[in-house]
């Protein structure tokens, strides 16, 4: 049993092509700086393309999600006014087209199978894709990720072709949305929430139970 006590654990449901999820980290880390005590992190993937998603697992761009050129332009609204409220750079603000499936793939595996790198890893692919503009959901783009943060790019490259491992992602999926998360980030802590790239005095006050 871990020796952080459960006051001390956050639990964040995320996903990698979610620029307030990179913001809402940022955020935290900020929150963490500051923080005496030691935080646990516990991620849940997201799929914020499932609405999109066909099948075979591939994304079907004409599908109609509801979301056009005006909530694009407010999201990159809000990502500006983050942007400058925590001092982060970013080298887009949306990342429509990419697909973060690969990307979740590679990070559950990485989870399960090696937790002391997993917050690295975690990081690289965030940095690669809203720092360096680099394609996440490209298997050669992750591998090099992987091996720059100390891990096997061969072992990352099976776990994307991996279908027993894409059918509990799906099972991650499908828990999130039963639980009631309809959009990241979301930050959960002992039964309470919060949603969105929140500041960081507001996830001191989730942690404190202000």
């Amino acid at each position: 049993m871990s020796e952080i006590d459960a006051a001390d654990r956050l639990t964040i449901y995320a996903d990698y092509v979610c620029p307030f999820c990179y913001l809402g980290k940022q955020s935290l880390e900020q929150y963490r700086e500051s923080r005496e005590d030691a935080l646990e992190l516990e991620w849940h993937p997201f799929d914020l393309r499932s609405g999109k998603r066909n099948a075979d697992g591939s994304i079907d761009h004409d599908a109609d999600d509801g979301k056009d050129e005006a909530y694009f332009e407010q999201a990159r609204e809000n990502v500006r006014r983050l942007q400058a409220e925590y001092g982060v750079e970013m080298s887009q603000e949306i990342a429509a087209d990419v697909d973060s499936l690969n990307a979740q793939l590679a990070s559950w595996h990485v989870s399960k199978t090696d937790p002391d790198r997993w917050a690295a890893f975690d990081a690289a692919i965030y940095e690669a894709l809203w720092q360096d503009g680099r394609d996440i959901g490209d298997p050669d783009v992750l591998a090099t990720i992987a091996e720059d943060v100390g891990l096997a790019p061969g072992e990352i490259r099976d776990a994307i072709d991996d279908d027993g491992l894409r059918a509990e992602l799906e099972e991650r999926f499908a828990d999130a949305r039963q639980r009631g998360v309809t959009g990241v980030p979301t930050f959960v802590h002992e039964g309470r929430a919060a949603r969105g790239a929140v500041p960081p005095a507001q996830l001191e006050a989730l942690l404190e139970g202000e």
